[in-house]
């Protein structure tokens, strides 16, 4: 075999070695775990903010800040927990882990943080929550703006 040759057979072994399998994650699945994790962090920190912090609800209901600040630490605490281990309490569950979409490993912190931030405005604008229906991978719209993937980690497709 020429050099050449077996360069090439070189490159489609490592290709095909570092493509693991893998499955997006279901959407009902993913809709579940964000409504676990709401209740599992955001609500705590709410009720914190809520009674701890600012006494109670009337002050919490008519301050600007304190929702901002409730959603400003479930956005902090949800980029670290994306970051450290890929998932949060809710995605552990069912068993979903947010990977970057082309090396399948764990985002940083930063890019967890915009993916979060780009969330709140898909949500609002609704359309960006309807894209996984449209599209083969699965991605929304804060998955496509952030290049990550949720993908189901089964023990069959464990990565």
């Amino acid at each position: 075999m020429r050099f050449r040759d077996i360069k090439k057979q070189q490159k489609k072994e490592q290709k095909k070695a570092s493509q693991a399998t893998f499955r997006y994650a279901s959407y009902p699945d993913r809709i579940k775990a964000l409504i676990t994790d709401m209740f599992m962090i955001y609500a705590p920190i709410l009720y914190f903010i809520t009674y701890v912090v600012m006494g109670d609800k009337e002050s919490f209901q008519s301050s600007t800040l304190a929702p901002l600040a409730g959603v400003l630490l479930y956005g902090l605490s949800y980029a670290f927990l994306i970051s450290r281990f890929g998932q949060t309490p809710g995605k552990k569950a069912y068993e979903i882990k947010v990977v970057d979409d082309t090396t399948h490993e764990n985002i940083g912190f930063f890019r967890a943080f915009i993916r979060f931030i780009a969330f709140l405005f898909s949500a609002t604008i609704l359309l960006g929550l309807l894209t996984p229906f449209y599209r083969k991978d699965k991605k929304a719209l804060h998955d496509i703006i952030a290049s990550t993937v949720e993908i189901d980690i089964t023990d069959k497709n464990r990565i």
